[in-house]
């Protein structure tokens, strides 16, 4: 992309090439200029290498073809090998006149477009990483005035800018050079001013000089523009919706939502996008090629919501593209939320056949649909994130995501606070609960808890505070208030069954059976545990019969009956292989083999 630092590279490369004697012939370097307003031609180019090459004046052929002809013998006369830099190429038009008919010599072009039509070797370059950019800033503040003790001084404020730079060579140059002009400001300084601002191309652009010391452009947002003008408007409003999108890394199907194209219709635009470096692809390479997901450099998200956010017309056709791809997550989180809650003799679920296509597409999509959860503090979009967050609370426990589940339940809870809607508050104040009890955080989940419980007797719901009672056993149980844990499930089991809910009481017996194993009580755990399994098998639950079935395990080995527990992990095992949790199922085995 942009300020990457091709041109650099290329001429550093150079030099260091020429300093090994790999081209006793020297160096020719053009710049192509194929992002300004008037880009050269090859003819205008050659003209420069035949006069670097001593061909001048009357020397000089009058026409065109004559001077190809004259380049080309030129460099097939040449004993020396000769490098030949195009710099800055948008076209191939522009420089392949330009190469040599023979294989002696050796050319590198820089480029923000990919010339895929010819067959050149290709590098891509990534922007740096976190600590070259902070070795980069570091240098060039040294360079300057030695005595610069800003970043020894700032380790974590340098940090900060170089990532709000997105380690862009080109915006850590401008950074550096503002940093040297502001030489009686600390770095927190501009940290602040660029996240107030939420746009580091206006902030970077405003403060730099507008060339550095040779003479080279250090404006950011212009190279972003030439860009994003070179492209068709199709391409051009689907980076602008990229831009919006509410994750770092965005799969195929959730941009074609939110431009609201088929797949079929938006991977051509996405691949095209690619090809000029503006959006990245991603691909994890132990998934098919259907997970492709999409990434923009920061700077470059930044300035595509810049540039929706600055026309009325755009805005508006930015919001409703967020809606779409909100509405498009919760139908399809929905979806494998039921898949992984789903026992035998429910309706079948939508799209997902199994456990492991339902996983695989949550992971695929996970870091936007907890962003997308993150526009429940938007009213317009509250209601879909509410319900969205709700969808995810089963994924991030198998997962055991508990740092995403919080913040999920949180900012979901948050939103229903404001909108009155005490339910769906309970609900979600449930949620957090269990994730900050599975996060370690018994006292705070028990609070939670508590608050839940408080909310639902106002409701008169009882299936939802037997849920809340159990939930709360778990918690209290993790905090070592063991016989309050006993008291809790046991309240909860006499709800569920007052509810019918025979499943939510299975979960209420093998809740119970850990309380009363914890107080060395085996035989009522025992009691507990095998109430548990019996319900779970009946329902073929068979994931939550596998754990039960591992806790029966441990229990007959702590009581030393090794024949009872070994049998019990092998039951374990084929449980868990009937629940799709093949990790599971492994260890269990592993547990079995001990005991031979």
């Amino acid at each position: 992309m942009g300020g990457i630092g091709k041109t650099a590279l290329a001429v550093e490369a150079a030099h260091r090439a020429c300093k090994e004697g790999w081209f006793p012939g020297g160096t020719l370097f053009v710049d192509l200029r194929g992002y300004d307003d008037n880009p050269a031609t090859a003819d205008q180019a050659l003209l420069a290498l035949l006069d670097a090459l001593g061909v001048q004046g009357p020397d000089l052929p009058a026409t065109p073809t004559r001077q190809y002809d004259v380049y080309r013998t030129l460099l097939a006369e040449r004993q020396d090998r000769t490098l030949l830099i195009l710099d800055n190429a948008s076209d191939a038009s522009q420089f392949a006149p330009l190469l040599p008919g023979t294989d002696r010599h050796r050319v590198l072009i820089t480029s923000r477009d990919r010339p895929d039509a010819l067959p050149i070797r290709l590098i891509d370059l990534e922007s740096l990483t976190p600590a070259e950019s902070v070795a980069l800033v570091t240098r060039a503040l040294h360079d300057a005035d030695e005595r610069d003790d800003r970043p020894a001084r700032e380790p974590v404020a340098l940090h900060e800018l170089t990532a709000l730079c997105g380690h862009l060579p080109l915006a850590l140059q401008i950074a550096a050079a503002m940093l040297r002009r502001r030489r009686q400001r600390d770095i927190a300084s501009l940290v602040a001013e660029i996240e107030r601002s939420g746009d580091p191309t206006a902030v970077l652009d405003r403060g730099s000089p507008r060339t550095d010391m040779y003479g080279r452009s250090l404006v950011l947002r212009p190279v972003l523009e030439t860009s994003y003008h070179r492209l068709s408007p199709d391409q051009a409003r689907l980076l602008r919706l990229l831009a919006l999108a509410p994750g770092a890394e965005t799969g195929t199907e959730a941009v074609a939502a939110l431009a609201g194209l088929g797949p079929d219709a938006v991977l051509p635009l996405l691949e095209d996008l690619a090809a000029t470096h503006l959006v990245i692809p991603v691909q994890d390479g132990e998934r098919e090629a259907s997970v492709l997901r999409w990434r923009l450099h920061d700077l470059v998200r930044a300035f595509g919501a810049g540039v929706t956010a600055g026309h009325a017309s755009l805005a508006e056709e930015g919001d409703e593209a967020r809606a779409r791809v909100l509405t498009f997550y919760y139908r399809w989180a929905d979806a494998a939320d039921d898949r992984l809650r789903w026992l035998a003799g429910m309706p079948e679920p939508a799209r997902f056949a199994d456990r492991g296509q339902a996983l695989a597409w949550l992971d695929v999509e996970r870091a936007g649909l907890v962003a997308a959860v993150q526009w429940a503090r938007e009213e317009r979009h509250a209601d879909t994130a509410v319900r969205l967050a709700e969808c995810l609370t089963q994924y991030f426990s198998w997962r055991r995501y508990f740092d995403d589940w919080i913040t999920v339940a949180a900012t979901a809870r948050q939103a229903a606070h404001r909108a009155g809607d005490r339910l769906n508050e309970a609900i979600l104040l449930n949620h957090l609960g269990l994730a900050l009890q599975e996060a370690g955080r018994a006292e705070e989940a028990i609070e939670t808890l508590t608050s839940s419980l408080e909310l639902l007797r106002a409701t008169e719901d009882r299936h939802r505070e037997a849920i809340r009672w159990d939930n709360l056993g778990v918690a209290l149980l993790e905090a070592g208030r063991a016989e309050e844990a006993i008291d809790a499930h046991t309240r909860a089991l006499d709800l569920f069954q007052a509810t019918e809910d025979r499943h939510r009481e299975a979960w209420a017996w093998g809740n119970l059976g850990n309380a009363l194993h914890s107080l060395g009580r085996t035989e009522k755990a025992l009691k507990s545990y095998s109430n548990a399994l019996d319900i779970f098998r009946e329902f073929e639950d068979w994931f939550r019969a596998g754990a039960i079935l591992c806790n029966l395990a441990l229990t007959h080995q702590e009581t030393h009956h090794d024949t009872e527990a070994r049998v019990c992990w092998l039951q374990a095992a084929d449980a868990y292989i009937r629940a799709d949790a093949f990790d599971q199922a492994a260890q269990a085995r592993v547990e079995a083999e001990t005991l031979k």
